[in-house]
Formats: structure tokens, C-alpha cells, sequence
């Protein structure tokens, strides 16, 4: 039984031979494992059950100076402080005129295509390999104004959100064509739509802004033949059944802290309908919990919650610097036992 079977059984709501995990890392974390473990060779013990590739640079930057950057959208980021943040939108007002939207060729870097057929080929049908298209409509829209600008726009100009979100529409639609070229069996994107109480700009406006796109985004998708993988951040219980319906596949965070996101609670509403990717607390359990409740909750989702399919299990969140080095060694340890 390969990594991959073990993932599309569990996406395809199977019970799989093992129960699949990944574990991703800040760069500081890595090192203090390195160190704990003598050496990086701890990442051995992690199983390719996903292997992530990317054809499409949907986020290059040029660098201004040692502090900001700029984005192909013209919005210039400072990155010497955590968090990274925009400081600068491009579109001073909900407007378009003078502005030249960037074109798909911008971002499709052959070079990157080209790299991502190559790890595709090594690695064979032994991984589910997932082609990472990055932020998404809403992300870029506030990319574009300024996160408190967009929420404005949507009440006081409704028409440049419109439009705005149907250029970039189309622009994901010419990088799923894109990447669909290559051999890999799912595409994810990212829009963080949830905040912990639940949708950022509530339902009745995600469905009237967002739906009916990412529904001919997701659709494209399913047309090459691959499955959809969505990421976002917080609670989006409230869309849930939206999220069904326009043909999300696989929601992947699954942020247990957050409103109507607990693990048990998702799988016994939308089990069977919805594959799920995450679930282990990233803003509790793993900084703040000991190592002892680190593994006896993998233990418990292994068991209860993941066990008869629909569920990859991983942290919320890659683990941040603020992980301390015993739990992250424990979660290594709880999610590679056997069981």
C-alpha cells in the first residue's frame, strides 16, 4: 500500500490501510529538531503521503530594499517584521483606470513547470501530488486595495468588486489550465476566509461575491480530471454546505479552534461529502499544550476521527517558532508510531 493509495483512499472517504499525515515546519523549528534528533535525518520517518508542486509563481516579488518588496500586483510588503504585512496597496481608490492588471504569462514560469515535472516524475505514483496555486479571490482582492478598503468597497462600490474579483477570476482559471498539464492529482488554493467566529465578510456576501467564482474555478478543475483542495484559515461552518455544492473536494487547516470546526463535529456533519486535511490545534495544543495531551489527541484522532477514511491528519497551521522543541518532537513522534 502506497502514501498515495493511503491518501485517495482516505479523500475518497475509504478506510485506509494506515491513516495519512503530513508535517510541515517553520525553518527555526526544523533546526531545534535537527538538533534534538542530531541531524536532519528525522524527516526520513515522515512518509511522502503528499508531495506539493508548483507550476505557476503566483507570488514572486521584487525586492525595494532589506525591509519591502513588491508584488506583481504593484503592492509593496514589508517583510523585516512578523508578521510580513502590505503597507502599500496599488489601488488608491476602487478604481482601475491607469492600472494594467497583470496577464497569466507573469506568473506561468516555465522554469518552475518544468521543475515540478521533474519532481512529479521521481516521485512516481508512490505520493498524492498536489499543485499549490496559492492565495486566492479574496486574499488578491485586498492584495489589491487594502484589507479594511476591500470590506468598504463591498458596501459602498459593489461594481469594482465585481469586477476586480472577475479579472481575477479569470486569471486562476489560466493557471489551472496551466497546471493541469502536469501529472499530479489534486490543485489547491488558499483564500482565508474565516476569521474564529466565522466568515470575514459573512455569509450572504461571500455567496454573492465568492461563490459563483471559485464555483467555475472548482469546476475547471474537476473538467482535467483533478480533485480540489481548498485552504482556509478560521471558521467556514457556515458555508459549509456552499462549499459542497460548488464541488470543493477537500478543506484543508481545519483550525479546531475555531467556531464549529472541531474535528468530531465536522466528520459527523459532513463525513462522506467532504474530505478534510489539518485538524491538530496549531494555536493551543501544539504551542501551548504538553506533550502528553500532544499525543494522546493524534492518538484520539487517529482513532476516532480519521480511522474509517476522510481525513489526512496534520497541524492547522505549519509549526510556528513559538512551538516548543518537546512538542514538536512529540507530534513527530505521535503521528509517525504505528497505528
Amino acid at each position: 500500500m502506497t502514501p498515495r493509495q493511503c491518501v485517495l483512499d482516505a479523500f475518497g472517504h475509504r478506510r485506509p490501510a494506515r491513516v495519512p499525515f503530513t508535517m510541515y515546519c517553520d525553518p527555526e523549528v526544523e533546526e531545534r529538531l535537527n538538533q534534538h534528533y542530531g541531524g536532519p535525518e528525522w524527516r526520513q520517518r515522515l512518509p511522502p503521503y503528499i508531495v506539493t508542486v508548483s507550476a505557476v509563481d503566483t507570488d514572486r516579488k521584487e525586492r525595494i530594499d532589506d525591509s519591502r518588496v513588491r508584488d506583481p500586483y504593484g503592492g509593496v510588503w514589508r517583510i523585516d517584521q512578523r508578521p510580513w504585512h502590505l503597507e502599500s496597496p496599488p489601488l488608491a481608490s476602487p478604481s482601475f483606470d491607469g492600472y494594467r492588471f497583470p496577464t497569466p504569462e507573469q506568473f506561468c514560469r516555465p522554469d518552475w513547470k518544468e521543475a515540478a515535472r521533474q519532481t512529479c516524475a521521481a516521485q512516481g505514483k508512490e505520493s498524492f501530488l498536489v499543485a499549490s496555486l496559492g492565495w486566492g479571490l479574496f486574499e488578491r482582492s485586498w492584495n489589491l486595495r487594502g484589507f479594511e478598503n476591500i470590506l468598504a468597497d463591498m458596501v459602498t462600490d459593489p461594481e469594482f468588486v465585481t469586477d476586480a474579483l472577475d479579472r481575477l477570476m479569470n486569471l486562476y482559471l489560466a493557471f489551472v489550465d496551466y497546471t493541469a498539464e502536469l501529472p499530479v492529482d489534486a490543485i489547491l488554493f488558499g483564500d482565508d476566509w474565516g476569521d474564529q467566529r466565522g466568515v470575514i465578510v459573512g455569509p450572504a456576501r461571500w455567496r454573492h461575491f465568492f461563490k459563483p467564482r471559485w464555483a467555475r474555478i472548482y469546476q475547471r478543475v474537476h473538467e482535467h480530471g483533478k480533485l480540489v483542495l481548498h485552504h482556509s484559515c478560521g471558521s467556514v461552518a457556515e458555508i459549509m454546505p456552499d462549499l459542497i455544492e460548488i464541488g470543493m473536494d477537500v478543506l484543508e487547516s481545519c483550525q479546531p479552534e475555531a467556531a464549529g470546526m472541531q474535528p468530531d463535529l465536522l466528520r459527523r456533519q459532513w463525513g462522506g461529502r467532504m474530505g478534510f486535511w489539518g485538524m491538530i490545534g496549531s494555536q493551543r495544543l501544539l504551542p501551548f499544550g504538553t506533550p502528553a495531551e500532544i499525543t494522546a489527541e493524534v492518538r484520539r484522532l487517529r482513532r476516532e476521527v480519521a480511522a474509517d477514511g476522510g481525513v489526512v491528519l496534520a497541524p492547522a497551521k505549519a509549526l510556528q517558532p513559538e512551538t516548543p522543541t518537546a512538542n514538536a518532537v512529540a507530534l513527530l513522534e505521535a503521528l509517525t508510531e504505528a497505528g
